[in-house]
């Protein structure tokens, strides 16, 4: 799929593994998706802009190159999981600003419900890394994307540890300008929804909430 951009690597496919495995604990399950999230990232950005400045070094001058925070994307968490995303990609960029939407599929009304939105104020035109630990039906997704282009964001990079084949078709309906980086496709939905095989309930398994 020529909007999905797979992060090929044999460290991020041991980790996935790590992550599959229902006996991997909370906590360690919480560290592996750090670590998993700031590959991702650092793939997605790839072509962020540096600007050249002079430093003292241990031995005189030098020249280096740095990212300045109006240069820098927005990092957006879909929550609650992509708060789990959010902590390790910020570590790696420190100067990037943060913003959150929570939004959730209601099975009853057979639609998204928004009940958190809160993004940086300067956040017209910037690139945004939108931040979601699973892509399953994408309705959420498509949802959070609807709502960022109201505040004309930038470009928009979809990161997920997993996604589903009909996650990322769907986002290519709605969105075919949005980029998903993600380990891997999952072929299989089940009828709750979730990825198969998968990593479960990616919210319950960080936060201990099942």
């Amino acid at each position: 799929m020529d909007n999905v951009i797979i992060v090929d690597h044999p460290i991020l496919k041991h980790k996935l593994g790590l992550l599959r495995n229902k006996e991997t604990n909370s906590h360690n399950f919480r560290e592996i998706v750090k670590e998993v999230s700031s590959l991702i990232a650092y793939e997605a950005c790839r072509d962020l802009i540096t600007e050249a400045e002079e430093v003292d070094a241990v031995m005189g001058k030098a020249k280096v190159d740095r990212v300045s925070s109006e240069k820098a994307p927005i990092l957006v968490s879909i929550m609650r999981a992509g708060n789990g995303m959010m902590d390790a990609i910020l570590g790696l960029m420190p100067f990037a600003r943060a913003g959150h939407i929570g939004i959730y599929r209601d099975k009853f009304i057979g639609n998204t419900v928004e009940y958190y939105f809160k993004i940086p104020s300067e956040s017209k035109g910037k690139t945004t890394l939108l931040l979601d630990p699973l892509l399953a039906t994408g309705d959420t997704a498509v949802a959070c994307i609807d709502r960022l282009k109201q505040y004309e964001v930038g470009e928009i990079r979809f990161l997920t540890i997993l996604a589903s084949r009909e996650g990322a078709e769907k986002i290519k309906q709605f969105h075919p300008d949005v980029k998903i980086y993600t380990i891997a496709l999952e072929e299989e939905l089940n009828d709750k929804g979730y990825l198969v095989p998968g990593i479960g309930d990616a919210g319950d398994r960080l936060f201990q909430t099942k």
